[in-house]
């Protein structure tokens, strides 16, 4: 495993991720990065910033339907403005509308909090957990699951299986995670999509013999 991350690394530097001004701007946009492209977030989230609505207390005097209306571009927007309300709703009663009172809690608990707000699965949660508050947790997505598969690299199972392999296999160390994650989306993009791009990828001489590896059948690729 990280033979695959020192060789992304040595190839193109350090990538880091995630862009955002403040914690609350991270977690805003996991929420509307679900299902659509960056560039359709950025834009989402330049206009809740020209309406002053990238902290809570201000972003919670929005009705949800001018909540909509400002998101429209990171697509699912009437769903999207639902979630941002769920979340606000539980920063309002659990912290009292402050992010550094979530701050104080485990990894576990927050994880296990987050999990709990309407809209919010796995992958979002990790994200806030490692992109807004710091912590050793690794995000899986589906470039993840894409490249450790044509390795001969995946154990195996869902999103959890994969996130407790990696963690298992790597240092627990929130910077390490979030350059690696942001490596294999890179290279995910660039090479690893549904048709795989071997010949130039940087990690092509370490795909197992007889190049990439089938998909398992029920994998996430």
């Amino acid at each position: 495993m990280t033979r695959l991350y020192a060789t992304l690394r040595r190839d193109h530097g350090t990538l880091g991720w995630w862009p955002g001004k403040t914690r609350f701007e991270v977690i805003v946009g996991a929420i509307l990065t679900q299902n659509t492209t960056w560039r359709n977030v950025e834009r989402a989230i330049l206009r809740l910033r020209e309406n002053g609505w990238l902290r809570p207390a201000a972003m919670a005097r929005a009705s949800e339907e001018q909540l909509a209306e400002a998101i429209r571009p990171s697509g699912y927007y009437r769903q999207k403005a639902r979630k941002l309300r769920a979340l606000l709703d539980y920063l309002q009663t659990r912290a009292g509308g402050r992010l550094d009172r979530l701050a104080r809690a485990t990894t576990e608990a927050l994880r296990a909090e987050l999990l709990e707000i309407w809209g919010i699965g796995p992958e979002t949660a990790d994200s806030i957990l490692l992109y807004a508050f710091g912590r050793p947790v690794f995000v899986v997505d589906a470039y993840t699951h894409r490249v450790l598969e044509r390795h001969a690299l995946h154990p195996g199972g869902g999103y959890e299986d994969v996130r407790r392999f990696l963690e298992a296999n790597l240092p627990s160390d929130a910077e390490l995670y979030n350059d690696f994650h942001a490596q294999l989306v890179w290279v995910g993009h660039r090479y690893c999509g549904t048709k795989p791009r071997c010949v130039g990828c940087p990690l092509e001489a370490l795909l197992p013999a007889g190049g990439p590896r089938a998909a398992r059948k029920g994998s996430v690729v």
